[in-house]
C-alpha cells in the first residue's frame, strides 16, 4: 500500500506542485520528478554532502529529507546558481582554481560554499576549511576548493 501526498515547492524560483510517494526523498524528487540532476546521490546517508541543496536558505542533505517535508519550501539547487549562461562567481572560482576533477561532489560543495559565503562573506582559510569539512571529495585534495571559496569571497589566492 502506498501513501501519496500533493506537495507544492518553489525550486530555483519556479513553482511546482506534484503528487509524490510519502517515502520519496527530496533528492529523488528533485532528480526524478523535476529532472534537476545536478543534485547528486553519493552515500544516501548524509555523510558525503553530494546531495546538498538550500532549503529555505539553509544548506541541507536532500537524501535525508522526504519530499513531503519540503512542502511549501523555497529550494535552491546547483542549477539555480548560474544566471542563464553566466556562471555564478563561485562557479567561476571553482573553474579558475581547478576545484573539480571528476565533478561528482562539486554540486554539493558549491551549495555548501554558497550558503557559507552568505553567512561569512569574508572568511579566513580556516573558516572555509571548516565550512566544507562535512563534504567529501576523492579527487582534489580540498586545497583548490578552499582557494575557490576564498577567490569567490574576494580574497586573493596563491
Amino acid at each position: 500500500m502506498s501513501f501519496k501526498r500533493t506537495i507544492a515547492v518553489t525550486v530555483n524560483g519556479k513553482s511546482y506542485e506534484r503528487l509524490v510517494e510519502a517515502r520519496m526523498t527530496l533528492a529523488d524528487f528533485l532528480r526524478g520528478e523535476l529532472d534537476l540532476t545536478g543534485t547528486h546521490l553519493g552515500c544516501e546517508h548524509g555523510v558525503c554532502g553530494a546531495c546538498t541543496i538550500l532549503l529555505d536558505g539553509e544548506a541541507v542533505r536532500s537524501c535525508l529529507l522526504l519530499a513531503v517535508q519540503a512542502d511549501g519550501a523555497e529550494i535552491m539547487t546547483v542549477e539555480g546558481l548560474a544566471q542563464g549562461t553566466e556562471l555564478h562567481p563561485l562557479q567561476k572560482a571553482f573553474q579558475d582554481q581547478h576545484a573539480l576533477q571528476c565533478g561528482f561532489c562539486t554540486p554539493g560543495f558549491l551549495m555548501t560554499a554558497f550558503a557559507f559565503l552568505k553567512e561569512t562573506p569574508k572568511p579566513t582559510e580556516a573558516e572555509a576549511r571548516e565550512a566544507i569539512s562535512g563534504n567529501l571529495c576523492r579527487c582534489t585534495g580540498y586545497q583548490p576548493i578552499v582557494k575557490a571559496i576564498l577567490q569567490a569571497a574576494g580574497k586573493t589566492t596563491t
